[in-house]
């Protein structure tokens, strides 16, 4: 083999390397598209199971060779449906990088401007007077996760954030305002979108079934909730499960800026006027 070298036993190849080298871009992109979702620890429990499979197989274990040797064999099938979102999705960024405007992007005169940040002032504006009038509001913010899911369970608007905008959707006599608004790419959405309900029992009895969908969201994927209580006109955010209540509003913009935009919040004397539960 042309380039090869050996380490002890092992002779090495420069095509072994490369292809080492591309299996594991391949396994980093997987995992970059599995991030935030369900489908990741989904995708661990088969690994581990299979893992488990190649064990008892070199041990000798026959009849559970047997068994779990009967599921491996579907397991491509089981994959394609289990992760048929994900697939597609993949599938999609990769017809994204190799189609030919996509190429021309590498050269100077082709760049786009980068993506301005998103101006979170509207629902700060918006979140304090839903509290202030105590009516209810749930909005997500989507991260890695699109929340496509979810958006196509409401009514799909696209529209440009205005805090009149929020408090039209969330008036109490309006059709849109049961159910959640969805935030992607700094637009909104969709609204009156269906979340999943937290089935936690260590979630407080005090929070309502607002907050329940919040923590419902957010324990199945990376996307940051924020609720407007109707019962209390408290201010909170969710993320990953964990509830930050009764924010000020300068406390939900701190909040907002490291959990959308990874910007540490300046401490300030009033730190701590914000309590965090953990839905473990």
């Amino acid at each position: 083999m042309i380039g090869a070298f050996t380490i002890g036993f092992l002779r090495i190849g420069w095509i072994d390397v490369v292809d080492v080298l591309l299996v594991t871009a391949l396994f980093y992109q997987l995992y970059k598209l599995l991030t935030g979702s369900v489908a990741l620890k989904v995708f661990l429990g088969f690994m581990s199971l299979y893992l488990v499979y190649l064990v008892v197989k070199a041990v000798g274990m026959e009849l559970l060779t047997s068994i779990l040797g009967q599921f491996m064999s579907v397991g491509v099938l089981a994959g394609i449906i289990l992760f048929q979102q994900e697939i597609r999705r993949f599938l999609l960024n990769v017809g994204k990088a190799t189609s030919f405007g996509n190429r021309l992007r590498m050269f100077p005169w082709r760049r786009e401007p980068q993506q301005e940040r998103m101006n979170i002032t509207p629902f700060i504006e918006a979140a304090k007077s839903l509290a202030s009038k105590q009516t209810g509001a749930l909005i997500a913010f989507s991260m890695a996760s699109d929340l496509k899911f979810f958006a196509d369970s409401g009514d799909l608007i696209d529209a440009a954030v205005s805090k009149r905008l929020l408090m039209s959707i969330f008036n109490k006599t309006s059709p849109l305002h049961d159910g959640a608004v969805i935030i992607t790419n700094g637009r909104i959405r969709a609204a009156r979108c269906i979340l999943p309900v937290s089935e936690n029992p260590d979630v407080p009895a005090s929070m309502g079934l607002r907050h329940r969908a919040a923590i419902g969201l957010t324990e199945i994927t990376d996307a940051i909730v924020l609720v407007v209580s109707e019962e209390t006109g408290q201010i909170s955010l969710v993320r990953g499960g964990e509830v930050f209540r009764n924010l000020a509003p300068a406390d939900l913009r701190a909040r907002l800026n490291e959990f959308l935009f990874d910007v540490a919040p300046k401490p300030t004397a009033a730190a701590g006027s914000a309590t965090a539960e953990v839905a473990a």
